[in-house]
């Protein structure tokens, strides 16, 4: 991040707070704190390579600088899915105006995440640019800092004043889905944040708190009808992964996660995963992984 100056000294921004260049030595507290503060505002700029040449696989891998494959959560999910569900997918796609149907989804859906994005951002940056100012910042037991709820509020109240307007075919998901990010998210830790381990890699939409609790992992979704609980389960996988890989790079654990799935009308369907459902969500991603590894080598080797 961008230095900046506060009285005579030198410093680093890390979530609002000024990290000083002083000969004093250093408090192990402290550093922890700022540990995790770093380590966390590294995931918002992506270090995995994105490969779509398919020379290797027949989908998108990503690689490290040290050339280690990962493979998308997503694709993982989607792979190691139940029979019903993918079979009914594939009827799903038999109709004839399916592909039509799922392109003005996707176009919905990444409308509705760009609004998401825009207003968490602007938010955070004028609520840590006036923390800054005022010197308010709380560091809390989890080694995250934290501005006031109401500053954080009155953040998102000026984000939304100042978004861009949404075309029509997003607009009512876009409304559903911000009046429950304005009504409930009260912190902002990370938005857009990037994770891998192990074999596998994804983006989050955002680590936040809500109704003053947290950290959570949040996962924004968006749909016509009500999502049916297998569905909801593959979400909650998801997340499950997500809590993976944020764990193993900020050492940063999470009070849950939430599954926001923004509606045409009326409040989202949300579905909120406490700490032991989140670990359990995390074990049953893993076993999908081992299947779909499993296979992905079986495959290689015939």
């Amino acid at each position: 991040m961008a230095p900046f100056f506060f009285g005579s000294f030198h410093g680093i921004l890390i979530m609002g707070r000024c990290k000083l260049n002083s000969p004093m030595g250093s408090n192990s507290s402290v550093d922890r704190i700022e540990d995790k503060q770093n380590a966390l505002s590294k995931l918002g700029k992506r270090t995995l390579e994105r490969d779509d040449t398919q020379t290797m696989y027949p989908h998108r891998i990503y690689r490290d600088k040290e050339g280690s494959i990962y493979h998308s959560i997503t694709h993982i999910l989607s792979q190691t899915a139940p029979k019903e569900q993918k079979e009914a997918l594939e009827k799903w796609l038999e109709r004839p105006t399916s592909y039509q149907d799922r392109d003005i989804a996707c176009e919905r859906g990444t409308l509705m995440h760009n609004h998401a994005e825009y207003l968490l951002k602007t938010a955070s940056k004028l609520a840590r640019n006036s923390a800054n100012r005022r010197n308010v910042w709380k560091t809390g037991q989890d080694g995250l800092e934290r501005c006031p709820k109401a500053l954080t509020k009155w953040a998102l109240e000026k984000a939304a004043e100042s978004a861009p307007e949404i075309a029509w075919s997003a607009s009512g998901y876009t409304r559903s889905l911000r009046s429950w990010i304005l009504e409930r998210v009260t912190a902002i830790h990370a938005i857009e944040f990037s994770i891998h381990r192990d074999n596998f890699a994804g983006t989050a939409d955002a680590l936040v708190d809500i109704d003053g609790d947290g950290p959570f992992i949040v996962d924004w979704k968006s749909s016509l009808r009500e999502r049916s609980e297998e569905l909801l389960h593959s979400y909650c996988c998801q997340a499950g992964a997500y809590h993976l890989g944020l764990k193993s790079l900020t050492n940063i654990e999470c009070k849950g996660a939430y599954i926001v799935v923004a509606r045409r009308t009326g409040k989202p369907q949300e579905r909120k995963l406490s700490y032991l459902e989140l670990k359990g969500a995390e074990q049953s991603f893993l076993e999908r992984n081992n299947i779909y590894q499993a296979n992905l080598e079986l495959t290689n080797f015939n």
